[in-house]
Protein backbone atom coordinates (compact mmCIF):
# COMPACT_ATOMS: atom_id res chain seq x y z
CA UNK A 1 0.00 0.00 0.00
CA UNK A 2 2.22 2.97 -1.34
CA UNK A 3 -0.22 5.53 -0.23
CA UNK A 4 -0.66 4.38 3.01
CA UNK A 5 2.86 3.76 3.77
CA UNK A 6 3.74 7.61 3.02
CA UNK A 7 0.71 9.09 4.47
CA UNK A 8 1.98 7.65 7.87
CA UNK A 9 5.38 8.66 7.91
CA UNK A 10 4.13 12.01 7.41
CA UNK A 11 1.23 11.41 10.25
CA UNK A 12 4.27 10.07 12.26
CA UNK A 13 6.26 13.59 11.39
CA UNK A 14 3.61 15.69 12.18
CA UNK A 15 3.73 14.34 15.94
CA UNK A 16 -0.19 12.78 14.85
CA UNK A 17 -0.59 9.38 15.22
CA UNK A 18 -4.03 7.97 14.35
CA UNK A 19 -4.81 6.42 18.50
CA UNK A 20 -6.02 3.00 17.96
CA UNK A 21 -7.79 1.03 20.77
CA UNK A 22 -8.10 -2.70 21.04
CA UNK A 23 -11.20 -4.70 22.27
CA UNK A 24 -10.04 -8.32 22.77
CA UNK A 25 -6.55 -9.51 23.43
CA UNK A 26 -6.92 -13.48 21.70
CA UNK A 27 -4.35 -14.67 20.11
CA UNK A 28 -5.00 -12.14 17.02
CA UNK A 29 -4.84 -9.24 19.35
CA UNK A 30 -1.42 -10.28 20.34
CA UNK A 31 0.25 -10.02 16.79
CA UNK A 32 -1.46 -7.14 16.21
CA UNK A 33 -0.41 -5.11 19.44
CA UNK A 34 3.00 -6.05 18.53
CA UNK A 35 3.02 -4.74 15.56
CA UNK A 36 1.04 -1.67 15.80
CA UNK A 37 3.65 -0.91 18.12
CA UNK A 38 6.76 -1.75 16.59
CA UNK A 39 6.36 -2.12 13.35
CA UNK A 40 3.79 1.06 11.97
CA UNK A 41 5.38 4.39 12.32
CA UNK A 42 2.30 6.87 12.07
CA UNK A 43 0.00 5.04 14.23
CA UNK A 44 -0.27 4.14 18.58
CA UNK A 45 -2.02 1.25 20.35
CA UNK A 46 -3.63 3.71 22.98
CA UNK A 47 -5.26 1.33 24.59
CA UNK A 48 -6.44 -2.33 24.83
CA UNK A 49 -9.36 -3.96 26.51
CA UNK A 50 -10.41 -7.47 27.83
CA UNK A 51 -12.96 -9.21 29.63
CA UNK A 52 -9.55 -10.84 31.82
CA UNK A 53 -7.68 -7.23 31.89
CA UNK A 54 -4.84 -9.17 32.61
CA UNK A 55 -4.13 -10.61 29.23
CA UNK A 56 -5.16 -6.63 27.72
CA UNK A 57 -2.12 -5.73 29.59
CA UNK A 58 0.36 -8.85 28.59
CA UNK A 59 -0.62 -8.34 25.40
CA UNK A 60 1.51 -4.94 25.61
CA UNK A 61 3.83 -6.85 27.69
CA UNK A 62 4.03 -9.17 24.54
CA UNK A 63 5.31 -6.17 22.44
CA UNK A 64 7.55 -4.78 24.93
CA UNK A 65 6.05 -2.61 27.35
CA UNK A 66 6.28 -3.12 30.91
CA UNK A 67 4.03 0.61 31.69
CA UNK A 68 0.73 -0.22 31.67
CA UNK A 69 -2.14 1.48 33.35
CA UNK A 70 -5.02 -0.47 34.29
CA UNK A 71 -8.10 1.66 34.76
CA UNK A 72 -11.66 1.62 35.53
CA UNK A 73 -13.39 4.86 34.90
CA UNK A 74 -13.21 7.05 32.01
CA UNK A 75 -10.84 9.81 33.31
CA UNK A 76 -8.43 7.73 34.23
CA UNK A 77 -8.40 6.12 30.46
CA UNK A 78 -8.46 9.61 29.20
CA UNK A 79 -5.61 11.16 31.46
CA UNK A 80 -3.64 7.95 30.76
CA UNK A 81 -4.39 8.62 27.29
CA UNK A 82 -2.81 11.92 27.18
CA UNK A 83 0.03 11.25 29.51
CA UNK A 84 1.16 8.49 26.89
CA UNK A 85 0.63 5.49 28.93
CA UNK A 86 -0.93 2.16 27.11
CA UNK A 87 -3.85 1.47 28.74
CA UNK A 88 -5.48 -1.94 29.93
CA UNK A 89 -9.33 -2.33 31.03
CA UNK A 90 -12.16 -4.65 30.85
CA UNK A 91 -14.55 -2.28 29.95
CA UNK A 92 -14.52 -2.07 26.38
CA UNK A 93 -17.20 0.53 26.29
CA UNK A 94 -14.36 3.03 27.57
CA UNK A 95 -12.89 2.40 24.35
CA UNK A 96 -15.54 3.23 22.80
CA UNK A 97 -16.43 6.34 24.45
CA UNK A 98 -12.65 7.84 24.61
CA UNK A 99 -11.84 11.16 23.45
CA UNK A 100 -8.19 10.22 22.98
CA UNK A 101 -9.60 7.27 20.46
CA UNK A 102 -9.89 7.60 16.71
CA UNK A 103 -10.45 4.22 15.51
CA UNK A 104 -11.47 0.75 17.51
CA UNK A 105 -10.84 -2.50 16.16
CA UNK A 106 -12.55 -5.43 17.24
CA UNK A 107 -10.42 -8.68 17.60
CA UNK A 108 -13.49 -10.46 20.00
CA UNK A 109 -15.23 -12.68 16.90
CA UNK A 110 -18.46 -11.81 19.75
CA UNK A 111 -21.54 -10.80 17.74
CA UNK A 112 -23.54 -9.99 20.74
CA UNK A 113 -20.83 -8.17 22.34
CA UNK A 114 -19.38 -7.08 19.27
CA UNK A 115 -22.16 -5.48 17.91
CA UNK A 116 -23.06 -3.36 21.51
CA UNK A 117 -19.28 -1.96 21.78
CA UNK A 118 -19.28 -1.03 18.16
CA UNK A 119 -22.98 0.83 18.01
CA UNK A 120 -21.39 2.88 21.37
CA UNK A 121 -18.25 3.63 19.08
CA UNK A 122 -20.48 4.68 16.30
CA UNK A 123 -21.93 7.37 18.69
CA UNK A 124 -19.11 8.78 19.91
CA UNK A 125 -17.54 9.06 16.19
CA UNK A 126 -15.10 5.87 16.52
CA UNK A 127 -14.15 3.89 12.94
CA UNK A 128 -14.21 0.36 13.23
CA UNK A 129 -11.93 -1.99 11.58
CA UNK A 130 -13.31 -5.97 12.10
CA UNK A 131 -10.82 -8.65 12.57
CA UNK A 132 -14.75 -10.23 13.69
CA UNK A 133 -15.77 -11.83 10.33
CA UNK A 134 -18.43 -13.23 12.36
CA UNK A 135 -20.71 -10.13 13.03
CA UNK A 136 -19.39 -8.67 9.74
CA UNK A 137 -21.01 -12.11 8.08
CA UNK A 138 -24.60 -11.94 10.33
CA UNK A 139 -24.85 -8.25 10.93
CA UNK A 140 -22.54 -6.33 8.52
CA UNK A 141 -25.09 -4.81 6.37
CA UNK A 142 -26.93 -2.93 8.78
CA UNK A 143 -24.02 -2.26 11.11
CA UNK A 144 -22.68 -0.47 8.11
CA UNK A 145 -26.25 1.59 7.63
CA UNK A 146 -25.73 2.49 11.62
CA UNK A 147 -21.93 3.63 11.16
CA UNK A 148 -22.77 5.79 8.33
CA UNK A 149 -25.69 7.15 9.94
CA UNK A 150 -23.33 8.64 12.62
CA UNK A 151 -20.69 9.72 9.60
CA UNK A 152 -17.77 6.87 10.52
CA UNK A 153 -16.83 3.91 8.46
CA UNK A 154 -17.03 0.25 9.41
CA UNK A 155 -14.48 -1.55 7.59
CA UNK A 156 -13.54 -5.05 7.62
CA UNK A 157 -9.47 -6.00 7.74
CA UNK A 158 -6.45 -6.38 5.52
CA UNK A 159 -4.65 -9.94 5.67
CA UNK A 160 -7.05 -12.15 6.63
CA UNK A 161 -8.88 -13.86 3.68
CA UNK A 162 -12.21 -11.41 2.88
CA UNK A 163 -9.91 -8.24 2.68
CA UNK A 164 -7.57 -10.12 0.68
CA UNK A 165 -9.53 -11.09 -2.06
CA UNK A 166 -11.68 -7.79 -2.00
CA UNK A 167 -7.93 -6.19 -2.86
CA UNK A 168 -7.66 -9.16 -5.54
CA UNK A 169 -10.93 -8.35 -6.99
CA UNK A 170 -10.16 -4.23 -7.22
CA UNK A 171 -7.35 -4.84 -8.68
CA UNK A 172 -8.36 -7.33 -11.69
CA UNK A 173 -11.25 -5.67 -12.11
CA UNK A 174 -8.98 -2.34 -12.73
CA UNK A 175 -6.91 -4.32 -15.06
CA UNK A 176 -10.21 -4.10 -17.16
CA UNK A 177 -11.66 -7.95 -16.83
CA UNK A 178 -14.78 -9.21 -15.15
CA UNK A 179 -14.64 -11.39 -11.97
CA UNK A 180 -16.41 -14.32 -12.50
CA UNK A 181 -15.69 -16.52 -8.89
CA UNK A 182 -13.76 -15.43 -5.75
CA UNK A 183 -12.41 -18.21 -4.14
CA UNK A 184 -10.40 -19.32 -1.01
CA UNK A 185 -8.37 -21.57 0.01
CA UNK A 186 -8.30 -24.21 2.99
CA UNK A 187 -5.66 -26.80 4.24
CA UNK A 188 -8.45 -29.12 6.07
CA UNK A 189 -11.92 -29.15 5.96
CA UNK A 190 -13.77 -31.48 8.21
CA UNK A 191 -17.38 -30.36 9.96
CA UNK A 192 -17.43 -32.96 12.54
CA UNK A 193 -14.17 -31.41 14.05
CA UNK A 194 -14.39 -29.94 17.92
CA UNK A 195 -12.68 -28.71 20.81
CA UNK A 196 -11.12 -31.84 21.76
CA UNK A 197 -9.80 -33.02 18.44
CA UNK A 198 -8.13 -29.50 17.90
CA UNK A 199 -7.21 -29.18 21.36
CA UNK A 200 -3.40 -29.92 20.36
CA UNK A 201 -2.95 -27.66 17.34
CA UNK A 202 -4.51 -24.85 19.35
CA UNK A 203 -2.08 -25.54 22.37
CA UNK A 204 0.91 -25.74 19.93
CA UNK A 205 0.34 -22.19 18.66
CA UNK A 206 -1.21 -20.77 21.62
CA UNK A 207 -5.07 -20.76 20.22
CA UNK A 208 -7.96 -21.00 21.06
CA UNK A 209 -9.61 -24.67 20.96
CA UNK A 210 -12.99 -23.01 19.37
CA UNK A 211 -11.77 -20.80 17.02
CA UNK A 212 -9.49 -23.37 15.94
CA UNK A 213 -12.12 -25.54 15.25
CA UNK A 214 -14.01 -22.95 13.36
CA UNK A 215 -11.42 -23.06 10.73
CA UNK A 216 -11.29 -26.83 10.24
CA UNK A 217 -15.57 -27.32 10.57
CA UNK A 218 -15.81 -24.73 7.81
CA UNK A 219 -17.80 -21.97 9.48
CA UNK A 220 -14.90 -19.84 9.70
CA UNK A 221 -14.48 -19.79 5.72
CA UNK A 222 -18.55 -19.62 5.45
CA UNK A 223 -18.16 -16.41 7.86
CA UNK A 224 -15.51 -14.95 5.02
CA UNK A 225 -17.20 -16.01 1.70
CA UNK A 226 -20.30 -14.39 3.19
CA UNK A 227 -18.43 -11.02 3.43
CA UNK A 228 -17.00 -11.34 0.21
CA UNK A 229 -20.07 -12.19 -1.21
CA UNK A 230 -22.18 -9.38 0.17
CA UNK A 231 -19.10 -6.80 -1.30
CA UNK A 232 -19.47 -8.25 -5.06
CA UNK A 233 -23.06 -9.32 -5.15
CA UNK A 234 -21.31 -12.90 -5.81
CA UNK A 235 -23.25 -15.78 -4.75
CA UNK A 236 -23.07 -19.68 -3.86
CA UNK A 237 -23.84 -22.24 -6.38
CA UNK A 238 -25.35 -24.06 -3.81
CA UNK A 239 -25.26 -24.13 0.20
CA UNK A 240 -21.84 -24.99 1.37
CA UNK A 241 -20.18 -23.52 -1.80
CA UNK A 242 -17.78 -27.15 -2.26
CA UNK A 243 -17.93 -28.45 0.43
CA UNK A 244 -14.17 -29.36 0.69
CA UNK A 245 -13.39 -29.82 -2.68
CA UNK A 246 -9.81 -31.05 -2.95
CA UNK A 247 -7.88 -29.70 -6.02
CA UNK A 248 -4.10 -30.30 -5.87
CA UNK A 249 -3.42 -29.26 -9.63
CA UNK A 250 -1.56 -25.71 -10.73
CA UNK A 251 -3.50 -22.62 -9.71
CA UNK A 252 -3.29 -22.42 -13.38
CA UNK A 253 -6.22 -25.08 -14.00
CA UNK A 254 -8.48 -23.82 -10.97
CA UNK A 255 -10.80 -22.86 -14.19
CA UNK A 256 -11.84 -26.30 -14.89
CA UNK A 257 -13.19 -26.48 -11.51
CA UNK A 258 -16.22 -23.98 -13.16
CA UNK A 259 -18.60 -23.74 -16.16
CA UNK A 260 -18.22 -19.75 -17.64
CA UNK A 261 -22.13 -19.79 -18.55
CA UNK A 262 -23.19 -21.36 -15.14
CA UNK A 263 -20.89 -18.41 -13.83
CA UNK A 264 -22.06 -15.81 -16.25
CA UNK A 265 -26.31 -16.74 -15.41
CA UNK A 266 -25.53 -16.31 -11.44
CA UNK A 267 -23.09 -13.15 -12.23
CA UNK A 268 -20.25 -14.37 -10.15
CA UNK A 269 -20.15 -16.91 -7.65
CA UNK A 270 -18.08 -17.48 -4.37
CA UNK A 271 -16.36 -20.31 -3.44
CA UNK A 272 -13.42 -22.22 -1.77
CA UNK A 273 -11.03 -25.19 -2.43
CA UNK A 274 -8.90 -27.81 -0.09
CA UNK A 275 -5.68 -26.84 -2.40
CA UNK A 276 -3.99 -26.14 -4.64
CA UNK A 277 -1.06 -25.27 -2.26
CA UNK A 278 0.58 -22.12 -2.74
CA UNK A 279 -2.71 -20.57 -2.75
CA UNK A 280 -4.38 -18.75 -0.01
CA UNK A 281 -7.43 -16.72 -2.57
CA UNK A 282 -7.98 -16.73 -6.13
CA UNK A 283 -9.92 -14.78 -8.78
CA UNK A 284 -10.91 -16.29 -11.76
CA UNK A 285 -12.15 -13.88 -14.65
CA UNK A 286 -12.58 -13.21 -18.14
CA UNK A 287 -12.06 -10.04 -20.60
CA UNK A 288 -14.22 -8.95 -23.28
CA UNK A 289 -11.40 -7.75 -25.87
CA UNK A 290 -10.19 -10.22 -27.69
CA UNK A 291 -7.13 -8.05 -28.40
CA UNK A 292 -6.43 -8.22 -25.03
CA UNK A 293 -6.85 -11.96 -24.15
CA UNK A 294 -4.37 -12.15 -27.21
CA UNK A 295 -1.54 -10.14 -24.59
CA UNK A 296 -3.04 -12.27 -21.53
CA UNK A 297 -1.64 -15.43 -23.70
CA UNK A 298 1.47 -13.87 -24.38
CA UNK A 299 1.69 -12.99 -20.79
CA UNK A 300 2.00 -17.10 -19.88
CA UNK A 301 -1.82 -16.60 -18.09
CA UNK A 302 -3.22 -19.65 -20.26
CA UNK A 303 -5.08 -19.12 -23.11
CA UNK A 304 -8.50 -18.30 -21.37
CA UNK A 305 -11.86 -17.55 -21.22
CA UNK A 306 -11.40 -18.03 -17.63
CA UNK A 307 -7.95 -16.64 -16.22
CA UNK A 308 -6.68 -17.02 -12.47
CA UNK A 309 -5.25 -14.47 -10.51
CA UNK A 310 -4.13 -15.47 -6.97
CA UNK A 311 -2.36 -14.51 -4.05
CA UNK A 312 0.04 -17.26 -1.83
CA UNK A 313 -0.53 -16.02 1.41
CA UNK A 314 -2.36 -14.34 3.93
CA UNK A 315 -0.27 -12.39 6.95
CA UNK A 316 -3.67 -11.75 8.81
CA UNK A 317 -2.40 -9.14 11.47
CA UNK A 318 0.92 -7.70 9.88
CA UNK A 319 -1.53 -5.88 7.44
CA UNK A 320 -4.46 -5.00 9.44
CA UNK A 321 -2.80 -1.53 9.71
CA UNK A 322 -3.48 -1.27 6.34
CA UNK A 323 -6.91 -1.17 6.72
CA UNK A 324 -6.91 0.81 9.70
CA UNK A 325 -5.11 3.50 7.44
CA UNK A 326 -7.10 3.41 4.63
CA UNK A 327 -10.27 3.75 7.10
CA UNK A 328 -8.72 6.41 9.40
CA UNK A 329 -6.79 8.50 6.46
CA UNK A 330 -8.59 8.38 2.83
CA UNK A 331 -12.21 7.22 4.42
CA UNK A 332 -11.65 3.71 2.55
CA UNK A 333 -13.32 0.63 3.64
CA UNK A 334 -11.76 -2.64 2.74
CA UNK A 335 -14.89 -5.05 1.71
CA UNK A 336 -18.57 -2.92 2.78
CA UNK A 337 -21.36 -4.35 1.72
CA UNK A 338 -22.60 -3.23 -1.42
CA UNK A 339 -26.40 -3.49 -0.32
CA UNK A 340 -28.80 -5.49 2.04
CA UNK A 341 -26.85 -9.48 2.28
CA UNK A 342 -26.27 -11.60 -1.02
CA UNK A 343 -24.87 -14.65 0.98
CA UNK A 344 -25.34 -15.22 4.77
CA UNK A 345 -23.80 -18.17 7.48
CA UNK A 346 -27.00 -21.15 8.52
CA UNK A 347 -26.18 -22.98 11.44
CA UNK A 348 -25.67 -26.88 10.87
CA UNK A 349 -25.97 -30.26 13.38
CA UNK A 350 -22.35 -31.28 13.63
CA UNK A 351 -24.17 -34.25 15.63
CA UNK A 352 -27.71 -35.19 16.45
CA UNK A 353 -29.34 -32.44 19.12
CA UNK A 354 -31.62 -33.44 21.56
CA UNK A 355 -34.81 -31.15 22.31
CA UNK A 356 -33.80 -29.27 25.71
CA UNK A 357 -30.49 -28.78 24.50
CA UNK A 358 -28.67 -25.12 24.42
CA UNK A 359 -26.51 -24.42 21.88
CA UNK A 360 -23.10 -23.73 21.85
CA UNK A 361 -20.92 -20.97 20.29
CA UNK A 362 -19.78 -21.93 16.47
CA UNK A 363 -16.08 -23.84 16.25
CA UNK A 364 -17.78 -25.60 19.34
CA UNK A 365 -19.24 -29.69 19.21
CA UNK A 366 -22.85 -28.74 18.22
CA UNK A 367 -23.02 -26.61 15.02
CA UNK A 368 -21.10 -26.01 12.13
CA UNK A 369 -21.91 -23.11 9.86
CA UNK A 370 -22.28 -22.97 5.75
CA UNK A 371 -22.81 -20.09 4.04
CA UNK A 372 -25.93 -19.81 1.56
CA UNK A 373 -27.98 -17.45 -0.50
CA UNK A 374 -30.33 -15.14 1.39
CA UNK A 375 -33.39 -16.47 -0.74
CA UNK A 376 -32.67 -19.64 0.86
CA UNK A 377 -31.91 -18.63 4.28
CA UNK A 378 -35.09 -16.61 4.42
CA UNK A 379 -37.46 -19.24 2.74
CA UNK A 380 -35.80 -21.63 4.94
CA UNK A 381 -36.65 -19.92 8.50
CA UNK A 382 -32.83 -20.79 8.83
CA UNK A 383 -31.18 -20.03 12.08
CA UNK A 384 -27.80 -18.17 11.62
CA UNK A 385 -24.46 -19.51 12.86
CA UNK A 386 -23.34 -16.13 14.25
CA UNK A 387 -26.61 -15.85 16.64
CA UNK A 388 -26.99 -20.34 17.71
CA UNK A 389 -24.95 -19.97 20.62
CA UNK A 390 -27.34 -19.80 23.93
CA UNK A 391 -30.43 -21.30 21.29
CA UNK A 392 -33.01 -23.84 23.28
CA UNK A 393 -33.61 -26.47 21.52
CA UNK A 394 -37.59 -27.12 20.91
CA UNK A 395 -37.01 -30.28 19.03
CA UNK A 396 -34.77 -32.93 18.13
CA UNK A 397 -32.34 -32.12 14.71
CA UNK A 398 -30.68 -34.99 12.87
CA UNK A 399 -26.76 -34.40 12.33
CA UNK A 400 -26.06 -32.07 9.14
CA UNK A 401 -29.88 -30.90 9.10
CA UNK A 402 -30.11 -26.92 8.87
CA UNK A 403 -31.71 -25.47 11.67
CA UNK A 404 -34.38 -23.14 11.81
CA UNK A 405 -35.57 -20.16 13.97
CA UNK A 406 -38.62 -22.93 14.50
CA UNK A 407 -36.17 -25.52 16.14
CA UNK A 408 -35.21 -22.65 19.05
CA UNK A 409 -35.83 -20.55 21.06
CA UNK A 410 -33.43 -17.06 21.07
CA UNK A 411 -31.95 -15.84 24.16
CA UNK A 412 -34.39 -12.81 25.58
CA UNK A 413 -32.88 -9.63 24.85
CA UNK A 414 -30.27 -9.82 22.46
CA UNK A 415 -29.18 -6.29 20.60
CA UNK A 416 -27.53 -8.77 17.58
CA UNK A 417 -31.42 -10.28 16.96
CA UNK A 418 -32.83 -6.95 16.85
CA UNK A 419 -30.12 -5.74 14.63
CA UNK A 420 -30.28 -8.59 12.22
CA UNK A 421 -34.64 -8.16 12.34
CA UNK A 422 -33.72 -4.83 11.52
CA UNK A 423 -31.71 -5.55 8.97
CA UNK A 424 -34.53 -7.69 7.44
CA UNK A 425 -37.00 -4.70 7.27
CA UNK A 426 -34.57 -1.90 5.60
CA UNK A 427 -33.73 -4.06 2.74
CA UNK A 428 -36.56 -5.85 2.71
CA UNK A 429 -37.78 -3.76 -0.56
CA UNK A 430 -34.95 -5.11 -2.56
CA UNK A 431 -34.42 -8.90 -3.34
CA UNK A 432 -35.71 -10.58 -0.24
CA UNK A 433 -38.52 -13.02 -0.42
CA UNK A 434 -40.29 -11.13 2.26
CA UNK A 435 -43.67 -11.90 1.49
CA UNK A 436 -42.53 -16.09 1.64
CA UNK A 437 -40.61 -15.76 5.21
CA UNK A 438 -41.58 -15.79 8.43
CA UNK A 439 -41.57 -12.39 10.05
CA UNK A 440 -38.49 -12.39 12.53
CA UNK A 441 -40.52 -10.24 15.08
CA UNK A 442 -42.42 -13.45 15.79
CA UNK A 443 -38.46 -15.07 17.19
CA UNK A 444 -36.79 -11.51 17.76
CA UNK A 445 -37.06 -8.82 19.62
CA UNK A 446 -39.19 -6.03 18.08
CA UNK A 447 -36.71 -3.09 18.17
CA UNK A 448 -32.98 -2.33 19.25
CA UNK A 449 -34.21 -0.49 22.28
CA UNK A 450 -36.61 -3.23 23.58
CA UNK A 451 -32.95 -5.38 23.22
CA UNK A 452 -30.85 -2.76 25.47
Amino acid sequence: MILVDAALRAREKEGRPIRVGMVGAGFMGQGLANQIVNSVPGMRLVAVSNRRVDRAASVYRYAGHDDVTTVETQSTLEDAIRADRPVATEDAMLLARAEGIDILVDVTGSVEFGARVLLEGFAHGKHAVLMNAEIDATIGPIMKVEARRHGVIMSACEGDEPGLQLNLFRWVRGLGLTPRVMGNVKGLQDRYRNPTTQQGFAEQWGQNPYMVTSFADGSKISFEQAIVANATGFKVRSRGMSRGLEFRGSPMELPSLYDLDELREIGGVIDYTVGPPNVKVYCLAEHPDPKQRHYLELYKMGTGPLYPFWTPYHLVHLEVPNAIARVALFGDSVAPPLDGPVVEVCACAKRDLKAGETLDDYGGYMTYGEAVNTEEMSTGHYLPEGLAAGCRLLRDVAQDAVLTYDDVDLPPGRLADALRAEQYRHFAGDHWLVDHMRKPEAHQPASRAEAV
